[in-house]
């Protein structure tokens, strides 16, 4: 398949699940996404600078991002229907919200951001091409000095989400993927209840750029 192929592939994929099922039906559904806001939080990165979610469409972050008062963020998703639930549950106050409708492997910014979130999209990136795609995209969007907070299923976690393969990563080898220019600052182990009532277990990366 070419990478055009790839893409639709994805996006009519995504666009399904969330045309299907509410967000409280799939897995990865977390009413308040705790680890993430503290973690941003403790990144000491100012509210009024811009912050990018990365998969996030219908994630509520944006929801406790708003409640902090910070004030200039984007949503990146794949799909129109996940941005769709977002937009539709904020109301007015997704008219304060950039949203973004587009494949992070095919992203081009046109500005920095402050700090990069992404709790969604890496882990499913199983080829080394399309991570370096991602990663052009991440070096190309973060501010010197930004920071990423990046997480991904647990080495020993899943194997598949949402009937797609996934790569599990630990601290050693997410390191391997940013290479050099960027200081791991913290892991964090999250054991994630899903709508199942299964346990997940999550690894959060706090990075900083230093190069």
């Amino acid at each position: 398949m070419t990478v055009m192929g790839d893409e639709m592939k994805n996006k009519k994929h995504w666009e399904q699940v969330y045309t299907r099922k509410s967000l409280q039906e799939v897995s990865w559904f977390q009413s308040s996404p705790a680890t993430s806001l503290q973690l941003i939080q403790k990144s000491g990165v100012d509210p009024r600078e811009p912050v990018i979610d990365v998969g996030g469409g219908a994630s509520t972050l944006v929801d406790g991002l708003l409640r902090l008062g910070y004030q200039d963020v984007s949503i990146l998703d794949i799909a129109a229907a996940a941005l769709a639930v977002a937009q539709t549950r904020l109301g007015e106050r997704a008219s304060c919200v950039n949203w973004l409708e587009a494949d992070i492997t095919k992203f081009h910014p046109d500005r920095q951001y402050a700090l990069w979130h992404d709790r969604a999209v890496f882990h499913f990136l199983t080829s080394a091409e399309s991570r370096r795609h991602y990663m052009a995209a991440l070096h190309g969007a973060l501010a010197p000095d930004g920071h990423v907070i990046i997480a991904a299923f647990a080495i020993g976690g899943p194997v598949k989400c949402s009937g797609l393969d996934i790569e599990q990563y630990d601290a050693e080898k997410m390191i391997g993927e940013f290479g050099t220019g960027f200081e791991l600052l913290e892991t964090v182990l999250e054991n994630h209840l899903t709508s199942d009532g299964n346990a997940q277990a999550f690894n959060y990366f706090h990075f900083n750029r230093i190069a």
